[in-house]
């Protein structure tokens, strides 16, 4: 099969810990996180401001912002079980269990939970997962390809979704 791709990088900077890790990456610390989501159509788009292409590098670039860099940009990516690392981020004003529970149910209903109801108002991303490159790649690629396929009329799919968390370890994750 023929296909034309296309890719777009956008970059973020977060902090996260991968609490099951037996080594330094177990503390907390921050990253410098580059995103590339790779799309492909078998054919161009013949018409409209799209003509040509198979996605407007400048709408996936709108996309990739909207979902990943509006939400996690110098904010924290959390795992919904590390319940010592949530601890440090409920407000004082609330009860622990109970910021906690109202975390719990947006990670059920939407796979995530982003808010900024934390102590010092910092930008938290939780997640039911471990916030690894891997799993990352995977979250961000099931959130971001709808949008894709909407903005591209139906003729581009998301292939992959590849996460730089340091300029030399990166992981992706894509569908066939």
């Amino acid at each position: 099969m023929t296909s034309y791709r296309v890719a777009r990088q956008i970059a973020i900077d977060a902090g996260h810990r991968v609490m099951t890790h037996g080594s330094k990456c177990q503390h907390l610390h921050g990253h410098r996180y580059s995103i590339e989501a790779i799309c492909q159509a078998e054919h161009l788009q013949q018409d409209g401001e799209q003509s040509d292409m198979v996605l407007d590098f400048g709408f996936l670039k709108e996309e990739m912002l909207a979902v990943i860099d509006a939400a996690c940009d110098h904010g924290f990516l959390a795992h919904l079980a590390d319940s010592d690392l949530l601890a440090m981020f409920c407000p004082d004003t609330e009860r622990l269990a109970a910021w906690i529970d109202g975390i719990r149910a947006r990670v059920e209903t939407d796979g995530y939970c982003l808010t900024t109801d934390t102590r010092l108002e910092t930008r938290l991303y939780v997640l039911a997962v471990n916030p690894t490159a891997e799993q990352l790649s995977r979250h961000w690629f099931h959130r971001l390809q709808p949008r894709v396929q909407a903005r591209s009329g139906g003729m581009a799919r998301l292939v992959e979704l590849v996460v730089w968390e340091t300029p030399n370890c990166r992981a992706s994750y894509g569908e066939p």
